[in-house]
């Protein structure tokens, strides 16, 4: 069971990859993602000169580690050993501005032989059948072009004022560190589990937004923290679904003050009737 922690919860319908069009109530990106795109969350360090994942860097040796373990990591486009199906490199172009500047274009995903060469690394590879890789690497893509498009919601009041889009410095993946939020959601549920989530998040990650100050005036660095969270089936499709709980980190005052806002706001204009049930 899941409470409906805010409206930036996003539940993601995985049949959406099929369908020719999204439902009303399907999320929409900015962009198509059958353009050729990776991550703010790559897994690996990818062999290619082109810009790779935004990850958490070692202060020793500044290898690129694996989000998920903080292992170095070195994954190639090369066929791994006995593998029997032909595995697409070619990697998609996301639709998430990287770093400072406009030159520095948008972050690419891995492509479906990096998947699998870094699952392989990992030791998860075993069991995963390789026709099923660039299903996986579909739906990472898609719950990350999720997350960017929750994050340009909360972020649009500055949008607005500045009129300057903001772009993503880097990534962090925290699997194993509950988040407080997630953390009070799952103790609510021991007390009240029709109400509240039971299950942990099965992956959490910090983003560092660069909001700009101004046109050509810098940028102020915004950290996101984003839970994912597994969700029931899609009741007519079968298909698997996901929820985003994406939203400001508790860093400062005014990301304080933004998750109130973002909070209090649709609750007060329920309260006065611009809201229907």
């Amino acid at each position: 069971h899941f409470h409906k922690q805010s409206n930036q919860t996003l539940r993601i319908n995985m049949g959406w990859f099929w369908a020719d069009k999204p439902s009303q109530d399907t999320f929409k990106a900015t962009s198509s993602f059958t353009t050729p795109s990776a991550c703010p969350i790559d897994h690996s360090k990818l062999a290619s000169s082109s810009p790779t994942c935004p990850v958490k860097l070692n202060n020793d040796n500044d290898e690129v580690l694996n989000p998920l373990n903080n292992m170095p990591m070195a994954i190639s486009s090369e066929r791994a050993p006995g593998q029997r199906i032909k595995l697409s490199t070619e990697r998609t172009i996301s639709t998430i501005p990287r770093g400072e500047s406009e030159d520095q274009g948008l972050w690419e995903y891995p492509s479906p032989q990096q998947m699998l060469n870094a699952m392989l690394l990992k030791g998860k590879g075993d069991g995963v059948p390789e026709d099923a890789v660039e299903s996986m690497v579909e739906v990472h893509n898609f719950l990350n072009e999720g997350a960017w498009q929750q994050i340009l919601t909360w972020e649009d009041q500055y949008t607005q004022q500045t009129k300057v889009e903001p772009r993503l410095k880097k990534f962090t993946g925290r699997p194993h560190d509950l988040s407080p939020k997630a953390r009070m959601y799952l103790w609510l549920g021991q007390l009240f589990p029709e109400t509240f989530n039971t299950i942990p998040p099965f992956d959490r990650h910090d983003w560092t937004v660069l909001r700009s100050c101004g046109r050509n005036q810098g940028w102020k660095e915004v950290r996101y923290v984003i839970d994912y969270y597994g969700a029931p089936d899609d009741e007519e499709t079968g298909m698997p679904a996901f929820m985003l709980d994406t939203r400001p980190a508790l860093d400062n005052l005014t990301n304080a003050r933004d998750r109130f806002t973002h909070w209090a706001y649709p609750l007060w204009k329920k309260a006065m009737g611009e809201v229907r049930d």
